[in-house]
């Protein structure tokens, strides 16, 4: 059975970041760099790995660094060229024109909201949903999208990544009701959003990835307020389960929160141990810090 193909991802990046003030008094929190590429970078270029082909980015006022990011660099590739320096470095900051659409969100009314700022650019194709500050690392060539793609052409519907965590931090997140499970998919039966301890229905959190069909938009568009006051996509997600297939997909790598501090940090630390040209100093520097 073919599904329709998933070409478009929205990238909700209206976002204050202010866990990271003052550092994102002047930066979108998206251009905060893992090492030495952006969030938003890494996002993209999970997207593509995917085969998504159009980036639709929902900003907010301040967001403009993000835009100019995926354009050109005039000056710099200009004076880098004349150097002689290598322009590798560059390789997809550039985003072809017509491949990168720019919203504004306006009003910070929450993840829902951001998504159905972009219905008109996504009209009745499934989407994906990609949040930068969720730092997925799969092995190579197995981003967590290109995983949730694979998955979605087995099956299609809506998919969301799942990933299991300790009961005790259930409450901070969007978790899933499951179903019966086979292989990495778990039937979705009812989404809770940012569960009471002691009552999630199961340690399966969604993380931030999304195959959507385009009928979450209609649900959004009427929607009410639900948690803290936002117009939550988990409760227009919820409203699908029952109408079309809804599955969970079990990611095969490492999730990191890099909307905490903490987070942030260890994804610094894990892709720096990567590195060929970092990996040995970082580990001796760690080690030598630990042992003090």
């Amino acid at each position: 059975m073919s599904h329709k193909p998933i070409r478009k991802a929205i990238f909700p990046v209206a976002g204050l970041g202010t866990r990271f003030l003052p550092a994102t008094k002047a930066v979108p929190k998206e251009l905060l760099p893992v090492v030495d590429r952006p969030l938003i970078q890494y996002a993209v270029d999970e997207a593509r790995e995917a085969g998504i082909e159009q980036m639709i980015f929902v900003t907010g006022r301040g967001k403009g660094a993000i835009e100019d990011y995926f354009d050109i660099a005039f000056e710099t590739e200009i004076t880098q060229r004349e150097r002689g320096k290598d322009l590798s470095a560059l390789d997809g900051t550039r985003l072809m024109p017509g491949n990168a659409v720019f919203l504004r969100q306006q009003e910070p009314l929450g993840l829902g909201h951001a998504i159905w700022v972009a219905r008109d650019i996504i009209g009745d194709e499934p989407f994906a949903i990609l949040l930068p500050d969720e730092f997925m690392k799969g092995g190579p060539g197995r981003g967590c999208m290109k995983q949730m793609v694979e998955a979605y052409e087995q099956v299609g519907g809506n998919l969301v990544c799942a990933l299991e965590i300790p009961m005790a931090d259930t409450p901070s997140y969007g978790v899933i009701d499951p179903g019966a499970r086979d292989g990495v998919l778990t039937e979705v039966k009812g989404l809770v959003e940012k569960p009471k301890l002691g009552t999630a229905p199961s340690n399966l959190i969604v993380p931030g990835r999304y195959i959507l069909q385009p009928e979450v938009m209609t649900i959004l568009q009427t929607q009410d307020k639900g948690a803290g006051g936002e117009i939550q996509l988990t409760d227009a997600m919820a409203a699908l389960i029952g109408t079309q297939p809804f599955h969970g997909v079990t990611f095969d790598g490492r999730r990191f929160d890099c909307g905490s501090k903490a987070g942030y940090i260890e994804a610094n630390l894990a892709i720096a141990l990567e590195r060929e040209d970092l990996g040995d100093h970082i580990r001796r520097f760690a080690t030598a810090e630990l042992a003090q």
